[in-house]
């Protein structure tokens, strides 16, 4: 009888030891791809999404330009946790030479969502040195422009963890001066 008991307390903890076990090797199975899914951060997306006009002139006898520019900027932020950036500068440049910069101030971009930033920009052609080139796209009637800018912040990652990444703006705009519109926008 002693045996029996003996053995039946075997056969229980033998039991218990597995099943401890498998719920140890069910909690590795279910956690270790969550955290690994959640933990990850990728960079999020700053682009020029639009852009309208307030003020337009340009003169291609006299080549200079001087343009109200109000563009939309988005920040897609696809992790799972928030990211919180500094304030940054965005620059429009025409072949080169900055000829309008708009502040973007720092904020929250939330988990898994798109911020949306409205700026306006002035740009002018009083600081151009190449007076032949913008002659030349003013009476073709496209004014090419870029804009460019980084935007450092950090990821929350469940409010534990914080990554830092850089969100970088390539834009190349191309605004019809007929029409005075955006005629093409792209970017990288």
């Amino acid at each position: 009888m002693a045996e029996d008991n003996r053995e039946l307390r075997r056969r229980r903890r033998k039991r218990c030891l597995i099943c401890l076990l498998l719920l140890a090797v069910f909690k590795i199975a279910i956690i270790l791809p969550l955290t690994l899914i959640l933990m990850q951060t990728r960079t999020p997306k700053f682009r020029v999404t639009s852009a309208a006009f307030g003020a337009f002139a340009y003169s291609a006898a006299d080549p200079s330009f001087d343009i109200t520019l109000y563009a939309e900027l988005a920040l897609k932020n696809t992790n799972f946790g928030r990211f919180n950036f500094d304030s940054t500068t965005v620059y429009f440049s025409y072949n080169g030479a900055v000829v309008g910069s708009a502040l973007v101030p720092g904020w929250t971009a939330r988990a898994r969502s798109t911020r949306k930033i409205r700026v306006q920009v002035e740009l002018s052609s009083a600081g151009l040195v190449d007076r032949v080139q913008v002659k030349s796209d003013l009476e073709g009637g496209v004014l090419p422009l870029n804009s460019r800018a980084a935007l450092t912040g950090e990821v929350e990652v469940l409010r534990v963890f914080e990554r830092e990444k850089t969100a970088e703006m390539d834009c190349f705009i191309a605004i019809n001066l007929m029409q005075t519109s955006v005629g093409y926008l792209s970017c990288q």
